[in-house]
């Protein structure tokens, strides 16, 4: 189980960490908010744990945040700030649960492992996948931008749905080369950066807004808004 801990107080930082690691989870840790974001944008986590008080962006403004691009993963709150009021702001920001401070780690391993589980009973595999105006049917095998059928062959189509499934998240070369192609490709060719430009022309050709995004000495990301 993977969880992005966003806490900027040392002593909580030590404790949750060395007492998630200890029971098999992996922790990462994120000391302001603003890092915490790009951390679930750029990778795959099960839970969040958000503190509310962070420097650069508060616990709130990350929920929003993330809830604006990622629906599924699991968010819980830490709060020292124990008010309906306070409680009903972080949930309604997209939370899925809270803990206040102080706590025992034992309430804290408990509401992560029922969070963790009803995240993944709910989850459900996608027969359509929705970026702007773009629409991927999984099912048919489809692609549509505006409602209109965009003709791909079944590698470009392969690699538009794996873009879809990781959109906002930033992919390098060597994951598409091996989610998309044969494992044993040879890891020096540029068919990643030609059916890149294959798809841009299908995809991006004629609308004002632009999907497919070049992060220069990353890789490539599919996201709504352009790159940072």
């Amino acid at each position: 189980m993977k969880i992005l801990l966003v806490e900027d107080e040392p002593g909580i930082v030590s404790v949750i960490s060395r007492g998630l690691t200890e029971t098999g989870m992996e922790v990462s840790v994120a000391a302001d908010g603003r890092t915490g974001l790009e951390m679930v944008l750029k990778y795959d986590f099960d839970l969040v744990i958000l503190d509310i008080m962070l420097p650069e962006m508060n616990g709130i403004q990350v929920c929003r945040e993330i809830r604006k691009r990622n629906n599924s993963i699991a968010i819980l709150m830490l709060t020292a700030l124990s008010s309906t009021e306070n409680v009903v702001t972080g949930l309604d920001s997209g939370a899925d649960d809270y803990q206040v401070k102080p706590f025992k780690f034992a309430e804290l391993e408990a509401r992560i492992r029922t969070l963790v589980r009803r995240s993944k009973s709910d989850s459900t595999p996608k027969t359509l996948i929705s970026i702007a105006d773009l629409e991927l049917d999984t099912t048919a095998k489809t692609a549509k931008r505006n409602g209109k059928l965009i003709a791909l062959t079944a590698t470009e189509y392969r690699l538009l749905e794996f873009f879809a499934q990781n959109k906002n998240k930033v992919l390098s070369r060597i994951q598409l080369l091996e989610n998309v192609w044969d494992i044993n490709v040879n890891m020096g060719t540029n068919v990643v950066d030609v059916y890149v430009n294959y798809l841009r022309k299908k995809v991006d050709n004629g609308f004002p807004v632009k999907l497919i995004h070049t992060v220069f000495g990353m890789g490539y990301v599919l996201k709504e808004e352009g790159p940072e």
